[in-house]
């Protein structure tokens, strides 16, 4: 395989790459796959790729829950939005999630609004999924994985003019209405796109037929303008506006009656100027406003507590590619700059909030600004052998510049928070942030087979929430303090993988170590015993793998099934890292007989008994994984009619057999010390309808 062939595979749709592979051309016809809505982009080993299906992005599915569909990822669940996706045990901003080129940091310090819950699903034609580090490009840290949701809008055509469609579905458990439009004008030269969509959920029941408090209503839209001067050249500025309102959260001692995010974007793409390739120049702005209140949307007759905040992001990159006599050079500048506020106010004596109480600076102005740069150098050694190596380097500086603000009555101050539980409360913190990376892939000539090893070391800055929130309650217990002198967590990963292609089967497999120096840990204090939740450093081991087989039986008929498991350990203490998944799996049959497909999908855990039931501090049920989740197994069936080339007919069943049962990543509840785990949805029905012009 040339290196031509491999610069190409970085850039060509999963497809594409099983096809150059000699793939079976069945799977890529036949598969249970919307190409025209959603594509899935990789790097260069296609074992990081897996393609969202129709079935995924089913009405009533916001892309958190979409994503945990895939093998490999999962995510926890704390209402019926805001499913935060996880990654070979990695979660929050372990992940480098970009909506579009954009960080869209939520505003919620509790993650009701992940940066997936942003991302409307009907909204991307491009999903990449990228476990691990293989590249360095997505800004610093990122170990546990990359999620890049991308537009893609085609030329248009003089003749052609206007290209557009317009989605409805409905889902039964939850009474989800779901409704997308998307429109494009424009000739060779340019286009204006708008997009919008609005979805309206109710609450659901569970496989017991239990009422979960999960409903939410979402809206938004987008407006994309391109100016396309010639071929290989594109000049775009867009803006995003989603709204989700009224979202109740059975796993957390609030809801959200509003979270917003406004997004602007301008981009500038060129694929030659001069001696560079593929030049990339992009520039984002989002802000979110988030409120959460423990009143609104629920009964409450006690305290009446409301929490709003922002989080304000603005970053950019500037990437390009070069052509030397040693390989292709990628290298680029990038910068994200992110500012966060969050106050909890008392509105017990108040109940309209005209004369609030301030109870706690749970964000007290924090920023933190971090820039990079990196260089990736890709070299064919010979005919089979192929060698990524790189680096990166990171600047940030993170601060809180209001800790010593004085809530009201005895309820106590940042700077008295962390002075109790840490000795560096000091609140700026300037960190110097190198990454590496080393990545072999060896293709025997004749063989369609790939092996690969790849070494990385990734570097994160703990977030806002790990150095600075600042929680007060009624009982120490129920506090919640950030550390801000916590050292940045340090990633060494080994990635071993085999890649298999015969005529009718593939075979993925992938093994990898993570060895984290630093490892940020949330637990309870252990001091002074009074089990306040606290962050500390602690040596952490991660090690496990991903294997799938995808068997193309005929034209028409395709097996496939995988498994995913993470061992995790907290090496300092000797004990089991909380929040990890168990082994997962799923089988899936798909038969796709010329204009319509119809499927079933059977996905399971086994049970996990390797988790954190009690904390540091020897207080049984305080840890947070709430209990030795049980095993389970649901099964779901799909189909697909394309009646003609305007319309197409979907439908589906989750759940078909009603279980009951909970994904065993649960949430930490931010307001007392219990840990919850939610329940997923019981049978559902779902529709959807597409026409497209």
């Amino acid at each position: 395989m040339t290196f031509k062939n491999r610069t190409a595979m970085a850039v060509s749709t999963a497809t594409a790459v099983l096809s150059a592979l000699s793939a079976g051309k069945a799977l890529a016809d036949h598969d249970h796959h919307h190409l025209e809505t959603v594509e899935v982009y990789g790097q260069a080993v296609p074992a990081t790729v897996t393609n969202l299906t129709t079935a995924n992005f089913a009405p009533g599915r916001e892309s958190g829950d979409a994503l945990r569909n895939l093998l490999g990822i999962s995510g926890s669940r704390m209402g019926g939005h805001g499913i935060d996706p996880s990654i070979r045990g990695l979660s929050q901003t372990q992940l480098n999630i970009m909506l579009d080129g954009a960080y869209v940091h939520g505003g919620c310090p509790n993650r009701m609004d992940p940066p997936t819950s942003y991302a409307d699903n009907g909204a991307f034609e491009e999903v990449t999924v990228i476990r691990g580090s293989q590249t360095l490009a997505y800004g610093g840290g990122g170990p546990g994985g990359t999620i890049l949701f991308k537009r893609k809008t085609p030329t248009l055509t003089t003749a052609e003019g206007i290209r557009g469609k317009v989605s409805g579905g409905y889902r039964s458990n939850s009474d989800t209405s779901d409704l997308n439009a998307d429109f494009s004008i424009g000739n060779e030269l340019g286009y204006i796109r708008i997009i919008g969509n609005s979805v309206h959920s109710e609450n659901y029941r569970d496989g017991s037929g239990d009422a979960v408090r999960a409903s939410y209503q979402q809206r938004g839209g987008s407006f994309i303008a391109g100016y396309t001067p010639m071929t290989g050249r594109l000049i775009e500025v867009s803006y995003d506006r989603q709204e989700t309102l009224d979202a109740l959260f059975p796993g957390a001692g609030m809801d959200s009656p509003e979270a917003i995010n406004q997004t602007l974007r301008l981009r500038a793409e060129s694929e030659t100027l001069g001696a560079l390739s593929n030049v990339n120049l992009e520039w984002y702005q989002s802000n979110v406003d988030h409120v959460m209140d423990n009143y609104s949307l629920r009964p409450n007759k006690g305290m009446r507590m409301r929490a709003p905040s922002e989080s304000n992001t603005r970053g950019g990159r500037i990437n390009a590619e070069w052509s030397s006599d040693l390989g292709l050079m990628k290298f680029g500048l990038d910068g994200q700059y992110n500012h966060r506020t969050a106050q909890r106010f008392n509105d017990t004596s108040s109940p309209a909030g005209e004369q609030p109480v301030l109870n706690s600076v749970l964000w007290p102005d924090v920023s933190i600004d971090q820039t990079g740069a990196f260089v990736e150098l890709g070299q064919q050694i010979s005919e089979e052998l192929w060698l990524l190596s790189g680096l990166r380097y990171d600047y940030v500086v993170s601060e809180a510049n209001e800790t010593n603000a004085d809530p009201a009555g005895m309820a106590l101050s940042p700077d008295q928070l962390y002075a109790l539980y840490y000795t560096d409360p000091s609140p700026k913190h300037t960190d110097h942030n190198i990454g590496a990376l080393l990545r072999f892939e060896y293709s025997p000539t004749a063989s369609q087979s790939l092996w690969y090893a790849g070494f990385s070391r990734s570097v994160r800055t703990p977030d806002a929430t790990e150095r600075y929130i600042a929680s007060n309650a009624m009982m120490p217990s129920g506090r919640w303090v950030g550390n801000p002198g916590i050292a940045p967590e340090a990633h060494h990963q080994l990635d071993l993988g085999h890649i298999k292609r015969w005529q009718q089967l593939s075979l993925d497999t992938s093994l990898f170590i993570n060895d984290v120096q630093d490892y940020v840990l949330r637990d309870r204090n252990t001091e002074d015993m009074n089990n306040a939740t606290i962050y500390r450093n602690v040596h952490a081991q991660l090690m496990g793998g991903e294997v799938k087989a995808v068997w193309t039986v005929s034209d028409s008929v395709v097996i496939e099934g995988g498994m995913a498991y993470v061992h995790a350990k907290n090496a300092t203490d000797n004990r089991a890292l909380a929040q990890i998944p168990p082994l997962e799996g799923y089988a899936k049959i798909t038969w796709s007989p010329q204009s319509w497909s119809v499927g079933a999908e059977l996905q399971t855990a086994a049970k996990q008994t390797r988790v954190d039931l009690t904390s540091s501090s020897g207080i049984d049920g305080q840890g947070l994984d709430v209990r030795s989740t049980p095993g389970w197994g649901v099964i779901n069936l799909f189909g697909r009619y394309q009646i003609n080339r305007h319309w197409v007919f979907e439908a589906g069943v989750d759940n078909l057999l009603d279980k009951t049962y909970a994904q065993h990543l649960n949430r930490g509840n931010a307001f007392d010390p219990a840990q919850i785990q939610v329940n997923e949805p019981g049978t559902s029905a779902w529709v959807s309808v597409t026409a497209s012009i």
